[in-house]
């Protein structure tokens, strides 16, 4: 039997798979994220899922590690809001400014987007993104 020609790429693919580059790719993609929103290390520990402070001190010092699936789950939902926000408002300076600012709509109850996100949970990383996603009609 011969493989198919898009099979083989897919193989390929799996192949060069490097999880410590996607850590470290995500790492740096993500505190750039919290340099550009001016989160301190609290807020950015709590965002990853709390990890252990030599753990998160390593990660951000060094940018490396394998990161849990968890985590990579958070750091995605972080990129999609930045991303989110840089499509729906006019400036990067308003999009980076947008997670600290008190929000009406109905799941912050006049709360800050970053207040929502620091309760720890995936969920409230992903109840920002879906808000985000709603308003940009995606």
């Amino acid at each position: 039997m011969v493989a198919k020609p898009q099979a083989m790429s897919k193989i390929g693919a799996a192949a060069r798979f490097n999880p410590e580059q996607l850590s470290a790719t995500a790492l740096t993609a993500f505190f750039n994220i919290c340099d550009a929103w001016g989160l301190n290390s609290e807020d950015e520990r709590i965002l990853l899922g709390t990890p252990p402070r030599s753990t998160f001190f390593k990660w951000k010092s060094n940018r490396i590690g394998n990161l849990a699936a968890d985590t990579l789950e958070r750091i995605s939902y972080i990129m999609g809001i930045y991303k989110a926000l840089h499509i729906l408002l006019p400036s990067s300076e308003a999009a980076d400014a947008w997670v600290r600012k008190p929000n009406t709509a109905s799941m912050f109850a006049g709360r800050s987007a970053l207040d929502r996100m620091r309760a720890g949970k995936v969920m409230d990383l992903a109840d920002v993104r879906r808000y985000l996603d709603a308003e940009r009609g995606t």
